[in-house]
């Protein structure tokens, strides 16, 4: 946790923005100064005075005020564990008291007035969290001094590790959750598998960056509604038709699935190349589609069906849900409302037969909307579903997880929206990343040069077997904890870095016990495991035993955690938990190997332990974010 925002709350200065002290207080580069610094020197105009007396005048406020603070808490520990679950801390103080209590908390300032109300809750979960604030406050500082127009804030690390500790015991596996986003709806557009096509690695990124995101979200109290926008409607259909009536097998494709498929569509394409006939006929296939046929829409269904069972086994591996499957053909009967508005309102222009939304102004191409021919395209679709979502869900943010190739569309359907007339534009959110690729180039589904995502995982999990088979030959159930290295293996290297970036996958990077990698945060979650089951934690605590660097590293990358979760939700960035989740596992390893844990005495023991036990809860919950599994042995 970085404590500056802490501090900042200590710090009342006339006139100036208390989140401009909050950017201006650092970690000193001399120790003798503290461990946090706020330099006085940029306020002497605003106050009149020099910066001396400026840092003097707050370190004697702040004292004051933390003395205050000790005082309330003392009183408020003292009645804490006799509150009933559904009742207030004020209903235990007597009449004559209460307004004194209350006198006490508005001497402290304006951030404090809310903390009064939530200490005063009898919601339990708000007064717990205002109660480990208060107690934060009270313990945290241990000196303020004012030296060369600087105010300089010792911290108590020893009193802070236990509050850290005890927070992460009370919450369990809701540390780092909140209530932020209650009553908001967020919904998730990601991974949008195109039907009777191969689920690739290409789908990785939108599928897990999505999925990470929707738990994220719910995490943090929102209703999140993950949607998969199936592409199942187009051309392709009729051609894929005209494929299997000329080639096709059924018993292969049923055994086979969409490998048999792949195998025709791939076919089509080539015979096409020497008979444009089959294009005429795929295309009056996929009218006949379109016109409710039976049989084109028996095969239709089928190949869906196919698609989705297959997909769907490769979603489970992944820990990956939906709530919606709605796609393309879904908004068949949507699109023509959204086109009739665009023209009302005078938006819509001939542009060579073809209806487009001129962008010329936004130093962008037209947003086309109908072919030549009538037909629509991505963006008619696009817009047909924003509006239905909006509708349906009354969405506070929307969010696309797809690849940045798509940029432009975004911006261009997005300008559509607002041209429109609709303030929600500002809510639909491209969340963009880059691509991934195997070592050995790009993709083509057409020329059937694709890496289907379950060969990926099967090959990585086939590897981690080999390598719990050479260094964990007494482990139980291998063939369980080789799917949980793999799989999870594949997702980490997914979300450790920021989303933008193009990925090239290599199996033994990603399985690396060593280093940034996925295994290597199981292997520490399995290591705490190991030191937990060695003894048991007994309520004789020395909390001495952390007064340490290594210790105090561990205890603040753990509480740095709750805030990487807030950032991965505001940034749509799923590399803050994995991030976090890193630094925890980097402090405790370094933790283990510096100090003996077990060997230790009982009291001093304890505090390990703790230590380790929170340590082990952050990387669960954080793995369990990513859609990762936490094995306790490996």
């Amino acid at each position: 946790m970085d404590y500056k925002h802490e501090i900042s709350q200590l710090i009342n200065i006339d006139g100036v923005d208390r989140q401009d002290v909050e950017s201006l207080i650092a970690v000193p580069k001399e120790s003798g100064n503290g461990d946090y610094s706020l330099p006085c020197f940029r306020f002497a105009r605003v106050l009149r005075k020099a910066p001396d007396k400026i840092a003097e005048d707050l370190a004697s406020d702040i004292v004051a005020k933390l003395k205050r603070i000790n005082r309330i808490h003392e009183r408020i520990s003292a009645v804490r564990e006799s509150v009933k679950s559904k009742s207030s801390l004020l209903d235990l103080l007597p009449e004559n008291e209460k307004d004194d209590f209350r006198a006490e908390f508005s001497s402290l300032g304006k951030p404090f007035e809310k903390l009064f109300d939530d200490v005063s809750q009898s919601e339990p979960k708000k007064r717990a969290d205002a109660f480990f604030y208060l107690a934060s406050l009270a313990k945290f500082v241990d000196k303020v001094e004012a030296k060369n127009g600087y105010l300089n804030f010792y911290l108590n690390k020893s009193a802070y590790n236990k509050i850290i500790l005890d927070k992460v015991a009370a919450e369990g596996d809701r540390y780092g959750a909140s209530d932020v986003g209650a009553g908001k709806t967020v919904c998730i557009d990601y991974s949008s598998i195109n039907i009777a096509k191969p689920f690739h690695i290409g789908h990785l990124m939108t599928t897990v960056i999505g999925a990470a995101l929707y738990r994220t979200f719910n995490f943090l109290g929102y209703r999140a509604v993950g949607i998969n926008h199936l592409g199942d409607w187009g051309t392709q259909f009729g051609k894929l038709i005209v494929a299997y009536k000329l080639w096709g097998d059924k018993d292969d494709i049923e055994k086979r699935g969409i490998r048999a498929l792949l195998d025709i569509y791939v076919r089509f394409h080539k015979e096409a190349e020497k008979d444009d006939s089959l294009n005429d006929e795929a295309r009056h296939y996929f009218k006949l589609i379109e016109d409710g046929d039976k049989d084109a829409l028996a095969l239709f269904n089928w190949f869906k069906d196919i698609t989705m069972k297959e997909v769907n086994r490769t979603y489970k591996r992944l820990k990956v849900t939906f709530d919606s499957y709605a796609g393309e053909s879904f908004y068949n009967d949507k699109m023509q409302p959204v086109i009739d508005e665009l023209n009302a309102k005078g938006l819509l222009k001939d542009s060579e037969g073809a209806k487009v939304v001129d962008l010329s102004a936004y130093n962008m191409p037209p947003c086309l909307i109908l072919k030549a021919d009538g037909a629509t395209l991505y963006a008619t679709r696009d817009l047909a579903a924003a509006f239905y979502r909006k509708k349906t869900y009354d969405f506070y943010k929307c969010l696309y997880v797809v690849a940045y190739q798509q940029n432009l569309h975004f911006k261009q359907w997005f300008k559509v929206v607002e041209l429109m007339g609709y303030d929600w534009y500002k809510d639909l959110e491209h969340v963009a990343f880059g691509m991934v690729s195997m070592e050995d180039g790009a993709m083509s589904t057409r020329e059937g040069k694709v890496v289907f995502l379950e060969d990926v995982l099967n090959k990585t999990v086939e590897k981690a077997r080999a390598i719990l088979d050479e260094k964990s030959k007494g482990l139980d159930d291998k063939a369980t904890v080789a799917e949980d290295i793999g799989v999870g293996a594949v997702v980490f290297s997914a979300l450790y870095n920021n989303r933008i970036k193009d990925v090239v996958f290599s199996y033994d990077r990603v399985l690396s016990f060593e280093g940034e990698t996925g295994p290597y945060v199981q292997y520490t979650h399995a290591r705490c495991t190991s030191v937990l089951s060695r003894a048991e934690i007994t309520k004789d605590v020395d909390y001495s035993a952390l007064d340490n660097a290594e210790a105090n590293a561990v205890v603040k990358a753990i509480a740095a955690f709750p805030d990487a979760v807030k950032d991965a939700a505001e940034k749509y960035e799923p590399c803050y938990i994995s991030r976090a989740v890193m630094a925890v596992c980097q402090a405790y390893n370094k933790f283990y190997f510096e100090h003996r844990i077990i060997d230790a005495a009982e009291p001093q023991r304890n505090a390990m332990l703790l230590l380790t036990k929170a340590t082990k809860q952050v990387i669960k919950t954080g793995l369990t974010l990513l859609g990762i599994a936490a094995p306790d042995k490996m």
